[in-house]
């Protein structure tokens, strides 16, 4: 079972369209600091220390799914609620859950790797297996 992190945003008026709902790509953006923030909240090192001893660079999104429930607007105060859903070999499915209170705003998952750069060759990387200490962080 994965840990559950929450992050919080106040909305901001240049989140919003002209109708003061928020553009829906900004519930990307706060999903990802939001999965930033879960990696950092379990004691993960932030990837610019991680590259230097174990080569990874982060984890890069693979996909995304989202589903819109409840509009927000400037002056919210939103949590994105982040956790684990699955781990596989060498990626793994993180789950948002955004609310407004009790309100439930938005859900969404990405699947992400573990990346490392390939050797000989600074322009490609490739995933390597989820590393086990950074699992057990998490868990």
């Amino acid at each position: 079972m994965s840990k559950t992190v929450i992050f919080e945003v106040e909305v901001m008026f240049g989140d919003c369209d002209p109708a003061g709902i928020v553009f829906f790509p900004n519930f990307s953006k706060w999903m990802d600091a939001s999965s930033f923030n879960f990696f950092r909240q379990c004691g993960v090192p932030p990837w610019r220390e991680l590259v230097k001893t174990t080569g990874i660079i982060g984890n890069p999104l693979l996909e995304i799914r989202t589903t819109f429930k409840r509009p927000a607007t400037y002056g919210d105060v939103i949590q994105v609620h982040t956790s684990i859903d699955e781990w596989r070999e060498k990626t793994f499915v993180q789950r948002h859950i955004v609310k407004r209170g009790d309100d439930l705003l938005c859900e969404g998952t990405e699947t992400r790797a573990f990346c490392v750069r390939v050797p000989g060759d600074e322009f490609r990387i490739k995933a390597i297996p989820v590393p086990d200490d950074i699992k057990a962080l998490c868990t």
